[in-house]
């Protein structure tokens, strides 16, 4: 079991500069699929509003909650709130770029924000980094924002104005924020070439 860098309790609000958080670049140009047991599709207001039980699907984006509302603006990019059913939160899975890991959050309420590719969850908060299927970075606030552009994510332990109920995010206090970082194994070095010892004078290596 590994050991956490860091499992403490933060200030109400940090920024996180995250070299790991990578995620596919050529998600944010990948078409947008829904599933839902219900869709409202209004033309004239370009939006869609989707229910019960609702999987959306862009690239490596996975999202799934209870209701879904997706609207388009004139340059084409796509905006989604998604909210979770009673009682549940809501979730979001997007692979790291290139390697065999994932990122996770979950919260009551999701916006995804296809313009300045962030994805923010509200209330309940929660940020996962996965490792293949290990747990490496665990992190819980009131709110998340993650920016897919500049690899940065921004917590706040204070909970969203207008957000339902009145509890904190989980693992934390109500205005807190707490991270768990697992340390990094460094790559082993190639062994370098070692020179053989020899005997010299100055050392004894002649006979008197």
């Amino acid at each position: 079991m590994k050991s956490p860098l860091l499992n403490c309790l933060l200030s109400t609000a940090l920024v996180v500069a995250a070299p790991w958080v990578w995620a596919e670049k050529a998600d944010r140009d990948k078409p947008m699929n829904v599933e839902a047991d219900a869709l409202r599709y209004d033309d004239l207001k370009q939006v869609s509003v989707f229910t019960g039980n609702v999987v959306l699907t862009k690239g490596t984006i996975l999202i799934r909650g209870g209701r879904l509302e997706v609207r388009q603006d004139p340059q084409g990019y796509q905006f989604g709130l998604v909210t979770a059913e009673p009682g549940k939160r809501a979730f979001f899975r997007q692979k790291r770029e290139g390697l065999d890991e994932y990122i996770e959050g979950e919260g009551e309420r999701i916006d995804y924000d296809g313009r300045a590719d962030t994805v923010k969850f509200t209330t309940q908060a929660q940020l996962r980094r996965y490792q293949g299927v290990t747990l490496n970075d665990e992190f819980n606030a009131g709110v998340i924002v993650y920016n897919n552009l500049t690899d940065v994510f921004t917590l706040d332990g204070s909970p969203a104005a207008g957000a339902s109920g009145s509890v904190g995010q989980p693992g934390a206090p109500a205005g807190r924020v707490r991270a768990m970082l697992t340390p990094k194994k460094e790559v082993p070095s190639a062994p370098t070439s070692v020179t053989p010892l020899r005997a010299t004078p100055e050392l004894g290596g002649a006979k008197h």
